[in-house]
């Protein structure tokens, strides 16, 4: 009998865990989940004879090592800053470890450890980045299979709601991932290749500067650039490639309006506002305001040059920033406090469902011709605990944790789900549970 260990139950780990249950009632395996909140853990083994719930805490050094020492298989949903310590609880004792964050520097400094001890350390293997690097490398590695050169590769995803989710919402956006991620997303320079110039966008200029994208039968997007596209054209195999740019997707509008937020200093987490308990929202967007006549819309409006009956001052409102409603906070730095008042209009309701949008572009040579592959992804969700992001983070981590109990994947050290040995099996049986791709190709 073997064990998975999956530490941290919260809004993206209900997937990932029915799906384990589910194995391990079939394999006779064990499934550990381990979290801060005990009551929590216990909510998503959800009296299965195949799971059990443990306290876990990453600060609690013998515990979290005799937790790990007793699995075989990790995966980690904690903050991706506590990755490196589970990872070195990994190493010494010798188990191995799949987590759906973006692999940091001191994860990759691990690599050789891993590797001398036939571990392996599988990052990124979630929604984005997980299913986009594996749907990428799929489509790729046939381009090149099949002769073609690719030349230009543009990737967007994002986590939106359902049409049919709360029609009055003018940003078509809920949290249905981190809050405090969703505010703080974009703070440092995105960076890409663009018809071979390296491109780079700072903060400040990161919503304005949009990319639009149709996505047939679901209609107009816009995306934004994220992080750093450039870090994966090595593990793509796309060394030759003259435009590579991943990004975020959003609905049309929304980043102009976010734009206002980003310009007036809201997202900012560096400091504690002052007077927060006696702030209203108010009060809080006028904390930002040049002083003048008229009302905090309209300076507002005036100050960023803006129309004060536009979209951008249309989302804000409806968000409350115009009101006198209290924060309700004690204290907090600006980012928190735009989380805050947000999260009165963008929480998820019970019967709310999320939307998962994912699309790629591929532009390739063969046989002297320029040739085109689009390939999108829409997964909805049944509910606010069911819903499409824990879906589509939950299943790869999953169905990975599965291929490593098995012996299927032979990679070790510190690895991303690029390799087919990872990709192919985990996106055949992602097509059982409704994620799949569908594609559209045409000369150019």
């Amino acid at each position: 009998m073997k064990t998975v260990l999956v530490l941290g139950a919260g809004r993206s780990s209900a997937a990932l865990i029915t799906y384990l249950l589910d194995y391990a009632e079939k394999s006779k395996n064990k499934v550990l989940v381990g979290d801060l909140s005990y009551e929590q853990a216990q909510a998503k083994v959800n009296g299965s004879a195949h799971g059990r719930a443990i306290r876990f805490t990453i600060e609690d050094e013998p515990q979290s090592s005799e937790a790990i020492r007793s699995a075989d298989v990790i995966i980690s949903l904690l903050p991706p800053h506590h990755h490196v310590a589970v990872a070195k609880y990994c190493l010494a004792h010798r188990k191995h470890l799949l987590t759906a964050s973006y692999v940091s520097d001191d994860m990759k400094q691990l690599h050789q450890d891993a590797v001398e001890k036939k571990l392996l350390f599988l990052n990124e293997c979630g929604l984005d980045p997980g299913i986009d690097h594996m749907s990428a490398m799929e489509i790729i590695n046939r381009i090149k299979q099949h002769g073609g050169k690719p030349k230009s590769f543009e990737s967007f995803t994002g986590g939106l709601i359902a049409p049919e989710t709360d029609p009055q919402n003018p940003w078509r956006y809920k949290f249905t991932w981190n809050p405090r991620n969703v505010v703080t997303a974009g703070q440092g320079t995105a960076k890409y290749l663009y018809n071979g110039t390296y491109k780079y966008i700072p903060y400040q200029q990161l919503f304005k500067r949009t990319t639009a994208i149709h996505v047939p039968g679901h209609g107009e997007f816009e995306g934004y650039a994220n992080r750093n596209s450039l870090s994966y054209i090595t593990p793509y195999g796309l060394q030759e490639i003259k435009t590579i740019l991943r990004g975020t997707l959003r609905h049309k509008g929304f980043c102009s309006a976010w734009n206002v937020l980003v310009q007036l200093g809201c997202c900012d987490d560096t400091y504690r506002m002052d007077n927060v308990a006696g702030m209203t929202h108010h009060g809080f967007i006028e904390s930002f305001l040049e002083a003048g006549a008229g009302s905090a819309r309209q300076r507002l409006a005036r100050q960023l040059g803006l129309d004060a009956e536009g979209g951008e001052m249309q989302r804000l409102a409806w968000s409350g920033f115009f009101e006198d409603e209290p924060i309700g906070l004690p204290e907090g730095t600006p980012a928190q406090i735009t989380e805050h008042i947000l999260n009165k209009k963008w929480k998820l309701h019970p019967d709310d469902k999320d939307m998962i949008v994912m699309w790629h572009r591929f532009v390739y040579e063969h046989d002297g011709e320029e040739r085109e592959i689009q390939s999108s992804l829409v997964v909805t969700g049944e509910d606010s605990i069911h819903t499409a992001m824990a879906k589509t983070v939950g299943l790869p981590l999953g169905i990975a944790a599965r291929l490593v109990l098995e012996g299927k994947i032979k990679s070790t050290g510190v690895q991303l789900p690029v390799h087919a040995e990872m990709y192919l099996p985990i996106l055949s049986e992602l097509k059982e549970y409704g994620i799949y791709f569908q594609e559209q190709q045409r000369i150019l």
